[in-house]
């Protein structure tokens, strides 16, 4: 079972997540959107050791601390190539040297899942731990992701959308921003996902 430790961080208030086994001090953070200060000393406090940094997608407001996170800990970056593509003023820059993701791998100890959901950006993907999905923005408890930025698109969205309401089973859903929920709540009352 992993523990999920969520800081709600910037401006933007990004939920970046801190994900770990039970009993290990191996760890992977989730979209550490800013403050790295503020996340390498969380690391510090709990004797966590960060293998991977796992990103749902590039926009700065999820990427911002990734660099500093790198050059404390030497940990590896996982994100898909197109959001290599997109406009700099969304990413704040040229991305971080990446690793790109496989459909599924092992890190830290955990299986990770890879779902590409385009649609908020073109390189988005949900990422499924077990019972757990890292939803980023593509799905949002009661809401969805913008597609009015560059890279963006509303049919690409709803089709992402329609994969995540169509898979087996529930899920606990973390997003990018905003409060957790479940993949049953959200086919029962969001609106996107009908």
């Amino acid at each position: 079972m992993q523990n999920i430790h969520t800081l709600t961080l910037g401006l933007y208030q990004v939920n970046c997540y801190i994900v770990h086994n039970e009993g290990s001090d191996r760890c992977v953070v989730i979209d550490p959107g800013y403050e790295p200060k503020k996340i390498a000393a969380f690391l510090g406090e709990k004797g966590l050791k960060l293998e991977a940094i796992l990103l749902t997608h590039g926009h700065f407001d999820h990427v911002g601390a990734v660099k500093d996170l790198v050059d404390a800990t030497g940990c590896r970056v996982f994100l898909r190539p197109e959001e290599h593509t997109m406009p700099q003023m969304l990413t704040a820059g040229k991305l971080y040297a990446t690793d790109e993701y496989p459909a599924q791998f092992q890190i830290a100890g955990m299986t990770f899942t890879v779902l590409h959901t385009p649609g908020h950006t073109p390189g988005s993907v949900c990422l499924i731990c077990e019972d757990t999905m890292f939803s980023g923005d593509t799905l949002f408890a009661g809401s969805c992701g913008r597609t009015d930025l560059p890279g963006g698109d509303w049919a690409t969205i709803q089709t992402s959308l329609g994969k995540l309401r169509d898979l087996p089973g529930d899920h606990r859903v973390f997003p990018g921003h905003g409060e957790s929920t479940t993949l049953a709540q959200e086919r029962q009352c969001n609106p996107y996902l009908r």
